[in-house]
């Protein structure tokens, strides 16, 4: 065992020969993995690193499929550190080799982050039993050496959970839904085919964020009729979208609401495409980050 681990420092870094050797990583007994946020807007996997911090794994809605891993660690790095990232095999399968899956930087007082390509690699050595480990000196003492791994016991089943949690993310995210554009059809206070489903899919976020903390919506009317008329069309455009989310949570001192009428035109009116252009409530949305 020793053996292998003194060969991985000779891999990462010009170290000491006397140097001391800090290893975090659970024992048997002590590892768990956990999903700690399981929703159509994000999936969590983490897993505690005693005396140490944890590991997280994130992945959120959107248009592409997307993974993060973050080292959340108890103490953040007081410098700028280069690390390692290589993939080990556990105490109990000696002899199996090791690969590096990642040379990166610490930022001083940031926890380490790992992108997409490389946080899908840790989790495919995990599936497989090996032990994803982080190796760097310690900020603050140039002659002690750090090594932080993930252990794989009890990994399988909770990845399981994940990869199903993933499959269930929305196919966007709050940007794609913060600044919404929904058209009606000429008068009526109904929306339009593609902007009822664009209103589907405001709806089916808001259901599970209830982060959201200001809403602006914005009426207009197309020219044609008096301008108190389209001002007053304007308004109930504007109110109407209230209704809506105010009933799918969002308290009603958050939503303002305001009708411009025939102000603001994005198109001309001389065609029935271009009056529907212009015939619109604008949504826009702002949110507490976590």
């Amino acid at each position: 065992m020793w053996r292998h681990v003194i060969l991985l420092s000779l891999l990462v870094l010009p170290w000491h020969a006397n140097a001391e050797l800090r290893h975090y990583v659970a024992s048997l007994e002590q590892s768990q993995w956990r999903i700690s946020t399981s929703s159509p807007l994000q999936c969590t996997l983490e897993h505690d690193i005693p005396a140490y911090g944890k590991a997280v794994f994130t992945s959120t809605s959107g248009k592409e499929m997307n993974l993060q891993f973050t080292l959340d660690m108890w103490q953040k790095p007081d410098a700028v550190t280069d690390a390692k990232l290589l993939s080990k095999a556990p105490a109990w399968r000696p002899g199996e080799m090791s690969r590096t899956l990642m040379n990166l930087h610490y930022k001083r007082y940031f926890n380490g982050e790992v992108p997409k390509k490389t946080a899908w690699a840790m989790l495919n050595e995990l599936e497989r039993g090996m032990e994803p480990t982080f190796y760097y000196r310690d900020w603050n003492d140039s002659v002690s050496n750090v090594a932080v791994g993930l252990s794989a016991v009890n990994f399988q089943q909770e990845y399981v959970q994940f990869r199903q949690c993933m499959a269930g993310l929305l196919p966007y995210g709050f940007d794609d839904i913060a600044f919404t554009v929904l058209n009606f059809k000429e008068g009526t206070s109904e929306l339009t085919k593609y902007s009822q489903m664009q209103l589907k899919r405001v709806e089916a976020y808001l259901q599970y964020d209830k982060n959201i903390e200001l809403v602006l919506i914005d009426g207009y009317a197309d020219s044609y009729g008096s301008k108190n008329v389209n001002k007053r069309v304007s308004i109930q455009r504007a109110e109407q979208l209230k209704d809506i989310l105010v009933q799918q949570g969002i308290p009603s001192e958050r939503i303002q609401t305001a009708g411009h009428g025939e102000d603001r035109h994005v198109a001309s009116n001389i065609t029935s495409d271009q009056r529907t252009v212009n015939r619109r409530v604008v949504i826009r949305m702002s949110k507490d980050v976590e």
